[in-house]
């Protein structure tokens, strides 16, 4: 057995030589691209070049190792590569430990520099002033829906989406002693506590549960409290020193956040994009069919549409919608210039790759 083992691992080992060598070659190719780059003033990061080497492996991949597994192997090696040319700068909500940063290294690779911020609103603050190239927020939950603060702020600001992240979401009760002995108050945001409300009043209805700006903060103020439970993911109690309670609190199993990727630049087609819009018609019956009429005319798919009150106090409604495909793709092109023309209002958040489910 042990020759047969010792035959295995030789070959295991020439073949770990071989990649090796190419993943270096790999990085030096990437660097003269990033000299290329730099003479022309081009982006470092494209999410739809990216976008299209994840879906190429997903095509070409004939096992036994899963395509996911593939994926993330190659998303760290793209990080490292592009870090070569520029180590690339994320804002997300903070602190450390929350899911946004997860989501920042899920999508980006861990190649990266994270820089925590306060609020959502910080987020965008830092992205737009250029402290950082990009920050990621969420979008939606999909079982709490939209978050407003996201929504509003993406009317606002001079950023688009160039990228997109589902993330599922597994919350765990934590504490500083793994009991909920003495605990008088179990802390999270305000979606957390929601997500979480049903198990919360089953097993725990008589504590009380106070919402904080992240799940990441919770966790930092139960690490200093032993009356104080906090709702996070593993990342934050591992980072903080919290042991788990109980795990998969959340109500719904299929939990999921959505995570849009924000900046300044603007990404090319990648054929399997989507498109987010903003738009808003007069009150008037009917409106809102005839709005909508040119996706159908131009063969146009939606894949969302949400309402948000205009706060105008005249129920009038913004309406966000998700378009299947991207602003330059001719028969989008023209189902936006349709759209603009009937609007009220209309904005383009951004055309780009879509999340890989």
């Amino acid at each position: 057995m042990e020759k047969e083992l010792k035959s295995l691992r030789d070959q295991i080992d020439v073949i770990d030589a071989q990649l090796l060598g190419l993943l270096n070659q790999r990085a030096r190719l990437a660097q003269d691209v990033g000299k290329v780059k730099a003479d022309r003033d081009l982006p470092v990061f494209r999410p739809e070049r990216e976008a299209q080497i994840l879906s190429m492996l997903a095509e070409r991949n004939k096992g036994p190792m899963a395509t996911e597994n593939m994926q993330t192997i190659y998303r760290e090696i793209m990080s490292a590569c592009r870090a070569l040319e520029k180590r690339i700068s994320v804002a997300c909500l903070g602190p450390a430990g929350t899911y946004s940063e997860q989501a920042a290294y899920d999508y980006f690779g861990s190649a990266i520099d994270v820089v925590p911020c306060p609020t959502i609103d910080e987020v965008f603050r830092s992205a737009e002033a250029g402290t950082t190239d990009f920050g990621i927020v969420p979008i939606e939950n999909s079982s709490e829906g939209a978050i407003n603060r996201t929504l509003d702020l993406l009317m606002q600001t001079p950023l688009t989406i160039i990228g997109e992240l589902a993330l599922s979401i597994n919350h765990s009760l934590m504490t500083l002693t793994g009991t909920m002995d003495g605990v008088h108050t179990v802390c999270a945001h305000s979606q957390a506590l929601a997500q979480c409300q049903n198990w919360l009043s089953q097993n725990y209805p008589h504590v009380l549960r106070h919402a904080v700006s992240s799940n990441g903060e919770a966790a930092l103020i139960a690490s200093k409290d032993k009356g104080i439970a906090a709702i996070a993911g593993e990342r934050a109690g591992e980072h903080y020193g919290l042991q788990v309670v109980s795990a998969h609190i959340q109500d719904d199993p299929q939990n999921r956040t959505r995570f849009a990727v924000i900046g300044h630049q603007k990404t090319e087609p990648s054929f399997m994009d989507q498109t987010s819009i903003v738009l808003s018609v007069q009150n008037r019956p009917g409106a809102v069919y005839r709005l909508l009429e040119p996706l159908d005319k131009h063969g146009v798919s939606m894949a969302r549409f949400e309402s948000r009150p205009a706060r105008t106090g005249n129920w009038e409604y913004y309406f966000f919608v998700d378009l299947i495909g991207h602003a330059k793709e001719e028969k989008m092109a023209a189902a936006l210039k349709d759209l603009r023309e009937r609007a009220a209002y209309f904005k383009i958040l951004g055309s780009y790759p879509m999340a890989i489910e």
